[in-house]
């Protein structure tokens, strides 16, 4: 993937988690995104924004990067 297609992941994994901050517990929701990541995202997808968050993450939102340390 390049890196136009991590910057693709990176704003769904933030739209994501955007659209569950509804709940008003950050680790519920940061489960909900991880849940839906691990359903929908491709190994390959999921891969990537994974070493993405090793590497430092710096643009996924919070609930993002709890979600992704899930994974």
């Amino acid at each position: 993937m390049g890196n136009h297609q991590l910057t693709s992941l990176i704003k769904m994994a933030n739209q994501i988690a955007a659209n569950n901050t509804h709940i008003g517990n950050e680790t519920e929701e940061a489960t909900m995104v991880a849940n839906h990541l691990r359903k929908f995202w491709a190994r390959s997808m999921k891969q990537q924004i994974t070493d993405y968050l090793i590497e430092g993450g710096e643009e996924l939102s919070p609930i993002a990067k709890k979600a992704v340390a899930e994974l």
